[in-house]
């Protein structure tokens, strides 16, 4: 039962970060600095903190293959390598760390820079994209990443138990 609310909520930021956040973000900030909310790749690191590495690795690849075809990328594969990728990594601190609200917010932010260097790069590689790493890190980046980080942890006690519910729910049903 708790998977299927994962895709409920999923589903629901897919739309969201495309429609309404858009028109929430004032427009001074958008003028100075590009902020871009990536609620689903908060999510999916928290698939990977409390999780597993796989779990997170699914739903990146399939939700970002949904926004390479309808919001963001001009080719297939980058936003869903780099949200698969991420996704992995954070799953890679799963048991490792000692897991409270400061570890998990360093991995979220890690995480997201992860990803906008990334798909940065991949951008940069593939001649998409001709700014300069410094004004992007400064301009877009870092305030990507601070929005996120306000997201994650408005959400951090509701995603938590939801996950808890999902290990509670799955070793008893393993019992």
């Amino acid at each position: 039962m708790t998977r299927k609310w994962l895709w409920i909520i999923l589903g629901a930021l897919f739309i969201l970060e495309g429609t309404l956040l858009q028109w929430l973000i004032p427009g001074v900030w958008q003028s100075r600095v590009y902020v871009a909310p990536h609620f689903i790749l908060v999510i999916v690191l928290y698939i990977g903190l409390y999780v597993n590495r796989h779990t997170a690795l699914w739903y990146g690849l399939i939700f970002g293959l949904l926004q390479d075809i309808m919001y963001y990328s001009p080719m297939l594969g980058p936003i869903s390598f780099a949200l698969g990728l991420t996704g992995y990594l954070a799953g890679l601190t799963h048991r490792r760390l000692y897991s409270n609200i400061v570890v998990s917010m360093l991995v979220i932010v890690l995480g997201n820079l992860a990803y906008e260097l990334i798909v940065y790069g991949l951008y940069r590689l593939f001649q998409t994209t001709h700014l300069d790493l410094q004004w992007a890190f400064l301009h877009q980046m870092l305030p990507s990443a601070l929005i996120n980080l306000l997201f994650a942890l408005i959400v951090y006690v509701p995603v938590r138990k939801l996950f808890e519910g999902m290990h509670s729910g799955s070793s008893a049903s393993e019992e």
